[in-house]
């Protein structure tokens, strides 16, 4: 049999400081918690033990606090945020059946080794999980240490027996008080022996084993005679911190190792983890909801009729066109459609149609509930318009998307799907998406089952709408939501069903031609390092670079010599062969992701169509997926050749528009630095201007180079850059680059006012918002942790800006398209990237299509400063960027 303890103080410590910092709705902070839970399973599924536990310290002084006053006395008090999380995974606990324990007076480890001889005792093996390298000492043919460590979210395990132990150390696990007593232990201020460090402590414990055989052969031992001094000098202390480093093994902990037998967690578990928003680890736990009556978990009561005739449609579509909204839900193919529609303050009607059923004209019923006429209320409505449009069918009427007011509302979820919403919302789970399975409506599935799933998920939709409407009205986004995501799902919904088109022919040639340099390279970086290898395998690369040719500044990690393109870089101009790696590196990229990656993802007629995602990024930025179309290199020439491949239609072109500066004209409206917007209203070269302002020399005495540091002061600053950040960009000292800032911020003394001002309301407020109310929350600044609370306040200076250039974007896509399909119908928007729109359209409308765009950029809204865009049209992508 197997038991195993986890050290619940240690886990809990690491997962709080290795995963981002989460919080409820509620604003509790749980990230701790849920580290500690995965990491719970994951230990659960290596170890498969019998029995399991949990020791957690108890907040008072224990034998050792009594005895030495300085042990631990230099230990930081624990986060806030990590002793609010304490007793809730106690609960937690104790809602899964896991025994734990905790004694007045007695240390957690205490607590482990008594369990941990408990066990052997009765002829059990004990597992103990921590952290704490303290507990090695525990370590016997019957106990097992499982070392954990939580870095960057990725948590690992290390198995340490009495093999392991003794390979890694070279004495015996109890020696390990030993090597304590004369090393000391600064985290728990043990003092060890003044002046002895571990590789000497070490070394004496690895040739005497213990401080006792230590100490009776002194001064004779092996070591310098300074060392034997100090040894001399220091052996009270040695005496005491061995007995303050020495794990308890008897301490009066009543234990029985079969009292903790893996048990089902309770009925509690599950409305707790509700609570605590921890959708993804329910299943993992297994847990379910106890039975309950209908009653008490309906928020209303709901009639469900069965439409199969036309007649009944038309009297439907007259109670829903009536209505003040009806919520939709559509299977993927839109063979069958779930329509709530309230009759009352609690009761509604959900009309379930399904085209194998329905006895009328089914597409005929699907233009006529898709009408403008029609308010609509669905989940994830861009994708639904995107469906609807590809057969050829109306997508008007929608007022409200669920996804996106989750968003709104919570930018850094990461997950908006329904059920998670409807736990989060509700504390109450949705059954299994059944209608969603393959199969589900057929002869091989439960048809039933898959309709009330289907119902139930329509539900969820208007009861989500109810509670997210409030919410957004409380914190002033349902304009947000009104004016710029919902107009929007059109637009891109029409954008992803046009398509870009590409020049298959000339991309399958630049294909070629990457595939040939390729090679070349591949054979001059052979004749380069004297041999063959993979250049692909940074193992392999690293070998070579700084094993066999030794070039300098090697950074060697656990898996061997570290290549990233960083590293690289820096040695660019150390060695030939590394410039030839990074070029061999660019084409491998180029070909992989682009040549091939856009042949494969083309459709028969020639065009890719990439999938807008809109609830991705936190700063309200659009992303692009299958294929990824907005992160097209441009920095290079060859890049650049990328663009080159797409191309319009027969007989149209390409006009292609872009913002120019657009976040550092945000920064001087939200800044009010009056040097700046002057800068800006002159028209003049900004980046030039600045250089000549921090650089204290006249406008035409400014270099390239001036310019080009400049260049990276004014960006760095809107991303809330660092002295040594900024310095690695320009390649300058720390002290320059301070200085550079510096002078920044005398030229432009607004802007420090702002970036101030914005960091410490964010604090006040716990998030930042950009103007047109999008919201980031920002628990980090309240964290304990330096690096947590650095980058939150670099977001504090960051997303208002970043949020609000999306925001203007989205505007101007909304005002572009409505433009379009009133004066140009023939032409249409098919590709936006950051700050750039392209549009496709005949090429006589050419010119009338750029200042279009040109004019709808620039006045989509009204600032201290005026924005301006670029307009330029080509017969391929790459000449329409001018």
């Amino acid at each position: 049999m197997k038991l195993m303890v986890i050290d619940g103080n240690s886990i809990l410590n690491r997962a709080y400081y290795g995963i981002r910092p989460l919080t409820t709705r509620d604003g509790l902070y749980t990230h701790a918690i849920f580290g500690f839970l995965t990491t719970l399973l994951r230990l659960e599924g290596e170890e498969a033990p019998d029995a399991l536990c949990v020791t957690f310290d108890v907040h008072a002084p224990t034998f050792r606090h009594q005895a030495s006053e300085a042990y631990k006395a230099t230990r930081k008090p624990m986060p806030e945020e990590l002793r609010v999380q304490v007793p809730v995974l106690k609960e937690v606990l104790d809602a899964l059946n896991i025994p734990r324990y905790e004694q007045e007076g007695w240390e957690a480890d205490d607590l482990i080794g008594t369990i941990s001889r408990k066990c052997e005792a009765d002829g059990w093996d004990c597992v103990v999980v921590t952290g704490d390298k303290d507990s090695l000492q525990l370590i016997t043919d019957h106990t097992m240490v499982k070392l954990v460590s939580t870095r960057m979210g990725q948590t690992t395990t290390k198995d340490m027996t009495e093999t392991a132990f003794q390979e890694q150390y070279g004495f015996a696990p109890i020696h390990m008080i030993d090597l304590k007593a004369l090393m000391g232990d600064s985290s728990d201020n043990i003092p060890g022996v003044p002046g002895i460090g571990e590789k000497t402590a070490m070394a004496l414990i690895q040739q005497y084993e213990s401080i006792d055989n230590l100490y009776a052969k002194m001064p004779d031992i092996e070591a310098k005679p300074a060392a034997i001094r100090k040894l001399a000098e220091g052996e009270e202390s040695a005496r005491e911190s061995y007995w303050l480093a020495t794990i308890v093994t008897d301490a009066p902990l009543d234990f029985h190792p079969e009292e903790n037998l893996c048990r089902k967690p309770g009925p509690d578990a599950y409305p707790l983890f509700l609570k605590l928003e921890f959708t993804k680890l329910i299943e993992k736990f297994g847990l379910s909801p106890a039975e309950q009556p209908a009653a008490e978990r309906a928020d209303f009561t709901m009639t469900v009729e069965q439409v199969t005739e036309p007649a009944q449609t038309e009297r439907l579509l007259a109670l829903w066109r009536a209505a003040d909204h009806v919520s939709v839900l559509a299977l993927p193919d839109l063979t069958g459609l779930s329509v709530v529609c309230r009759t009352g303050a609690d009761t509604g009607v959900t009309a379930e149609l399904f085209f194998d059923k329905y006895q009328g004209d089914w597409n005929a019923l699907l233009n006529a509930l898709f009408a403008a006429d029609v308010r609509k209320v669905s989940h994830n409505v861009k994708d639904l318009t995107r469906t609807l449009l590809e057969n050829g069918l109306r997508a008007e009427g929608f007022v409200f998307d669920t996804a996106l007011a989750a968003y709104l509302l919570d930018a850094t979820a990461g997950s908006y799907d329904l059920a998670r919403l409807f736990v989060a919302y509700f504390n109450e789970e949705l059954p299994k998406a059944l209608y969603l399975e393959p199969d589900a409506f057929s002869l091989l599935g439960d048809a039933a089952a898959a309709e009330a799933s289907f119902d139930s998920y329509a539900a969820a939709v208007d009861s989500l709408y109810g509670a997210l409407a409030e919410r957004l009205a409380e914190r002033g986004q349902m304009d947000l939501l009104h004016e710029i995501e919902m107009p929007l799902c059109a637009v891109l919904a029409e954008m992803e069903t046009a398509g870009c088109r590409v020049d298959a022919k000339a991309l399958g040639a630049f294909g070629d031609l990457l595939a040939r340099r390729s090679a070349e390279l591949e054979q001059q970086i052979y004749a380069m390092a004297g041999e063959e290898f993979n250049i692909n395998s940074p193992k392999q690369l690293g070998e070579i670079l700084f094993g066999k040719l030794g070039l300098p500044h090697g950074k060697k990690t656990k898996t061997g010599w570290s290549t990233n393109a960083d590293v690289l870089e820096k040695l660019r101009y150390e060695a030939p062969i590394v410039g030839a790696v990074l070029e061999y590196r660019q084409y491998a990229k180029l070909k992989s992701t682009y040549a091939d990656g856009l042949l494969k993802a083309m459709d028969p007629d020639g065009r890719v169509r990439t999938s807008f995602q809109m609830t991705v990024t936190a700063t309200g930025r659009l992303s692009s997926t299958e294929p990824n179309l907005q992160n097209i290199p441009t920095r290079t020439d060859l890049g650049s050749e990328i663009r080159r491949m797409f191309i319009p239609a027969e007989g149209c072109v390409l006009v292609d528009a872009d913002y120019s500066q657009i976040e550092l004209r945000l920064l001087a409206h939200m800044a009010g630095d009056e040097a700046m917007i002057a800068a800006f209203r002159s028209g003049g070269d900004f980046h030039a201007e600045t250089a000549a302002k921090v650089f204290h020399v006249a406008p035409d005495q400014v270099t390239h180079e001036m310019r080009r540091q400049a260049k990276a002061v004014n960006f760095g600053i809107v991303y809330g850059i660092s002295a040594f950040s900024l310095s690695q960009d320009i390649g300058v000292s720390v002290a320059e680059a301070k200085a550079y800032m510096e002078a920044y911020f005398a030229t432009f003394p607004g802007v420090r006012t702002y970036m101030d001002a914005i960091v410490e309301r964010a604090r006040e407020q716990g998030y930042v918002e950009t103007l047109f109310h999008r919201r980031r929350d920002l628990p980090e600044l309240k964290s304990s942790n330096f690096n947590l609370r650095s980058f939150g306040e670099r977001v504090a200076l960051n997303m208002p800006i970043q949020g609000t250039a999306a925001d203007i974007m989205k505007l101007a896509m909304v005002a572009v398209r409505k433009r379009l399909r009133q004066e140009l119908p023939e032409a249409r928007l098919v590709l936006q990237v950051h700050d750039e729109l392209i549009v496709e359209c005949p090429e006589a409308q050419a010119e009338t299509a750029a200042a279009l765009l040109k004019e709808e950029m620039e006045n989509v809204v009204s600032l201290s400063v005026p924005l301006t865009a670029d307009a330029h049209w080509g017969r391929n992508w790459l000449e329409a960027k001018g």
